[in-house]
């Protein structure tokens, strides 16, 4: 995806971009490329890859969320810094926290966010399931792209959700995930009001966004530790 078809797609999800949020972007790009080459950050390195798998892709979010209120958001295994780190970039009324256990990859977000001078965004370093009690029923919004089955993701999002906040999952293909995370939904009372699925423009390769509304109290003992939540589901 060259930057004139990056403008134009996000045009079409009603984002239209400023000289200043475009070189940003290229910023964050050559950051990604130069630390790349020291740490394991991205298997996608090409400039047209970056622009549509990471850029473009997080950006999508905008599908099944109004990112131009003031919400706070956590973005679960963040990585790079896909969605959290393009989202606060495009949208600088977002309180936005990146969560990775990888500290490597937390010094380069760092790293990014001092470059570009960014405000109202914090990244943690440390697991979902070890996040601070500070943090239940504590955001609006959850997401999470391409990190785990959607069993898992519910688990470990929902108890950080305020009751009605929303947890939207950014997967490729469902498969039977949905079938298999039913059971997890009803225990921690979410409930899926939205499931949107739809192709990347030019190479066309499979997106869902599958939104959860959390409609009561999580249970005290969720999430559980991360090798019960993967050795038996609810």
């Amino acid at each position: 995806m060259s930057i004139n078809e990056f403008i134009k797609e996000l045009s079409k999800l009603n984002i239209n971009l400023t000289e200043e949020q475009l070189n940003n972007l290229e910023i964050y790009k050559n950051l990604l490329q130069e630390y790349n080459q020291k740490f394991n950050l991205t298997a996608l390195t090409k400039d047209e890859d970056i622009y549509l798998k990471h850029f473009y892709d997080s950006l999508t979010l905008n599908k099944n969320l109004d990112l131009t209120k003031e919400l706070n958001i956590l973005d679960i295994g963040t990585g790079a810094g896909f969605p959290g780190l393009v989202l606060k970039i495009i949208f600088p009324n977002l309180n936005i926290t990146l969560l990775d256990s990888n500290h490597k990859k937390i010094e380069f977000l760092n790293t990014v966010i001092s470059k570009l001078n960014l405000k109202k965004i914090t990244c943690l370093n440390s697991r979902a399931e070890n996040l601070d009690s500070k943090y239940i029923e504590y955001f609006d919004v959850i997401t999470s792209r391409a990190v785990a089955h959607l069993r898992i993701l519910i688990e470990l999002s929902l108890p950080y959700l305020k009751i009605n906040g929303l947890f939207i999952a950014m997967k490729g293909n469902l498969n039977n995930e949905l079938k298999e995370s039913e059971s997890t939904l009803s225990k921690l009372n979410g409930n899926i009001i939205d499931i949107k699925e739809f192709k990347l423009p030019i190479e066309l390769s499979n997106r869902s966004l599958i939104t959860i509304k959390k409609i009561n109290k999580t249970p005290k003992e969720y999430p559980r530790t991360y090798d019960k939540i993967i050795k038996k589901s609810l």
